[in-house]
């Protein structure tokens, strides 16, 4: 009965006879009611003629005017800074009088003016700025680009920085085959070290339960927050706390991030099913280790880096074999089932070797 009422006023374009009523609240009182207002915008900001009615229709109809100064121009940076990891405007959250002038302002109002002309088409717009041969420049430098351009912001090079905590865990999942890559559906739970949430809860009520199956390797997107105890294997690569909105992230490099890498169950057992993968692909272990670094680095080792890794390997397997014990308790860390047709000493040693791999700099940073 009711949405059929609520269908015939609005059949009747009479959306004045029925939107709630605001009013002024004297001294912030909300039962204490002053003068009726209307919404609206300022008459400074309008970029084009005053809109005859003033609604949140009207509002989207500003916000993407093509003469509007500002929209396009913040959209592009962001999606600059997410690629070059600096905007064009470094402080992307504040383009007011007091953040930083734009490093390129001819190069923000083109790329502003080609998202307005493309119909507003973020891929194409992408699509342009990764196909660019600044985009597509090595982040090698030399000591006199670097004395010239110590912050990169003459775009002398390409992009290099440590990647958000969201890609870090994603991309492990990735190459060791764990990732679900299924879109929407609910919140899920993956690791935490026991006992955080009792510790922030009301008489240690709340009790952190991680998912079983496929919730332990959704993206991190998904991931539940809780604002009082955030993930911490997020928080540790820099993550907000969402307790407020944050459009720029810190980035930095800690010993804390070696040390999740290391020991947090997502990356081991990340590290043992790509072990997996690794000794399923082939026989030879050089192979092994170049299916290996395809699948993390994206290249070819060099000579010297496998003899490294193979150096770990050996002594690996020399440890787990005096320990046996020990390698049978690196296996069973994460909820994944073992590959039965792998030797499990074996296993385990290139479960170290990867867990190598997934812990160096150029894993874990855009280059």
């Amino acid at each position: 009965m009711r949405s059929g009422y609520i269908a015939f006023r609005l059949s009747t374009n009479r959306w004045e006879d029925y939107k709630r009523k605001t009013h002024v609240l004297l001294r912030g009182q909300y039962d204490k009611l002053g003068e009726e207002v209307q919404p609206g915008m300022p008459a400074g900001l309008y970029v084009s003629a005053k809109p005859a009615a003033a609604n949140r229709l009207d509002l989207a109809r500003w916000l993407t005017d093509p003469a509007h100064p500002l929209t396009s121009r913040v959209a592009v940076n962001r999606w600059w800074e997410i690629l070059f990891g600096t905007g064009l405007v470094e402080t992307s959250e504040d383009f007011g009088i007091q953040g930083s002038p734009p490093s390129h302002p001819e190069l923000l109002d083109w790329l502003a003016t080609e998202l307005v002309r493309t119909g507003w088409d973020q891929r194409a717009v992408l699509k342009l700025m990764v196909l660019s041969a600044t985009y597509r420049q090595s982040s090698n430098v030399t000591p006199a680009l670097l004395e010239r351009d110590p912050r990169n912001r003459l775009l002398t090079r390409g992009p290099r920085y440590r990647m958000p905590a969201e890609m870090v865990r994603d991309q492990a999942l990735l190459v060791s085959g764990l990732l679900k890559e299924k879109l929407g559906g609910p919140s899920v739970k993956p690791y935490q070290p026991a006992g955080l949430w009792e510790d922030v809860s009301v008489e240690r009520r709340d009790k952190y339960i991680a998912d079983v199956g496929d919730g332990l390797y959704r993206r991190s997107l998904y991931t539940f927050w809780k604002r009082t105890c955030p993930p911490p294997g997020l928080s540790t690569f820099d993550a907000p706390d969402r307790e407020t909105c944050v459009i720029r992230r810190a980035r930095t490099n800690t010993p804390l991030q070696a040390l999740a890498l290391m020991n947090d169950p997502t990356y081991l057992e990340a590290a043992r099913k790509l072990a997996e993968r690794v000794l399923s692909n082939s026989t030879s272990d050089d192979a092994r280790l170049t299916f290996a670094f395809q699948l993390v680095l994206c290249r070819n080792p060099r000579p010297e880096e496998v003899k490294v890794l193979l150096d770990i390997r050996e002594q690996a397997l020399a440890k787990f074999k005096n320990e046996p014990a020990a390698a049978d308790k690196l296996l069973k860390v994460g909820s994944s089932p073992r590959d039965p047709k792998a030797a499990p000493i074996e296993l385990a040693a290139w479960t170290i070797v990867m867990s190598t791999l997934l812990n160096l700099d150029e894993a874990i940073s855009k280059n």
